[in-house]
């Protein structure tokens, strides 16, 4: 992320080292009053997400108000950008206790908890308004319900991913029409596929390090993503267009062990569940700002940005089958709590 961004996302080098530089500034004896004894809980908190992404500094926000809270007896250890392994090694890790919490992205999570996916259903949702009403409603309470299930447990109301839109190397995505027999790049996600070979693309599933070198050697001409991420991955050195679909949105989720979380007095409990949902919605806030300066950026990087009719998108879904297949996947609990936000898909 550039030095741009981070300043326009309130997020910059000084800031961080203020963060990590506060203590130095009380005298030794206040620290000494204050954690005179070892912590009683020592976690860890893992993310796939850079060091300066939102989500770290909002979960090492949390992390910090938590020890201050409970006065030294909880300490956890913020590990970011995959360093205790990948996404599906991090998700059996806080299942079996290798890890106490860890953020995750719901279309990942779905490969353990189908429910989670429902989210990353194609043009289902308009604007963030409804996608807050949703997760923080009762589509959010049915989620956190089967996340339960599978011995995890949610710690906060969800966290923001983003809207995913569409680059193109080749021409400017304006209609539906325009995707057709577009050689397009999606991650391993068999909703993310579905959804374009429904808009008649040639979906084609890429592991995320090899996206710009498949768009700089022509193997695909496009491929879709939330702003961030085009903006982190230089995606703009590649790729003329942007055509803000908004088509799929997926939530971070932060999971936590149930073994571990059950060991804390209900007093910390209690803390911890408050610091990790405050630090929900000051994520929430920071991707909006952030989405918004990114547009900014990336125009003056030579991107060219394309505001689309979404909803004719949403009409040429209608057309085929791909709402009555993943209804049918998702169960008419699911589905029906869905459209109480999104309106009737099928």
């Amino acid at each position: 992320m550039t030095k741009d961004t981070l300043t326009q996302s309130g997020i910059t080098r000084r800031k961080l080292l203020t963060y990590g530089a506060a203590g130095a500034a009380l005298p030794m004896s206040a620290w000494i009053t204050k954690y005179a004894h070892a912590a009683e809980f020592n976690y860890k908190f893992a993310t796939g997400q850079d060091p300066t992404h939102p989500v770290n500094k909002r979960a090492q926000d949390a992390i910090t108000r938590i020890k201050e809270a409970t006065s030294g007896r909880v300490d956890i250890k913020l590990f970011p950008a995959n360093q205790l392994g990948s996404d599906t090694d991090l998700l059996a890790q806080v299942r079996n206790g290798g890890v106490e919490f860890f953020n995750i992205a719901a279309s990942i999570l779905a490969t353990l908890v189908p429910a989670a996916g429902i989210v990353n259903t194609g043009f289902a949702f308009s604007s963030y308004d409804e996608v807050w009403k949703a997760m923080d409603g009762d589509l959010g309470k049915y989620i956190f319900s089967q996340i339960d299930k599978v011995g995890v447990m949610s710690m906060s109301r969800s966290w923001n991913n983003g809207f995913r839109q569409i680059t193109s190397g080749v021409k400017p995505i304006r209609t539906p029409d325009d995707l057709r027999g577009m050689k397009l790049r999606v991650p391993a996600a068999p909703i993310l596929t579905s959804l374009f070979q429904s808009l008649g693309a040639g979906p084609t599933p890429i592991n995320f390090n090899e996206v710009y070198s498949s768009l700089q050697t022509k193997l695909v001409e496009g491929q879709e993503n939330p702003l961030p991420i085009i903006a982190t991955a230089r995606l703009y050195e590649v790729q003329k267009y942007c055509s803000m679909t908004s088509h799929v949105w997926d939530a971070y989720l932060v999971l936590g062990n149930k073994r571990a979380f059950q060991k804390l007095p209900a007093d910390v409990q209690a803390i911890v569940l408050r610091e990790f949902d405050k630090a929900a919605l000051d994520q929430r806030a920071d991707i909006a700002r952030l989405n918004d300066s990114l547009r900014q950026e990336l125009t003056g990087k030579g991107l060219q940005f394309i505001d689309v009719d979404k909803n004719a998108f949403r009409d040429a879904l209608r057309k085929t089958t791909f709402y009555k297949d993943w209804k049918a996947k998702f169960g008419e609990q699911g589905w029906h709590l869905l459209q109480q936000y999104s309106g009737e898909l099928a």
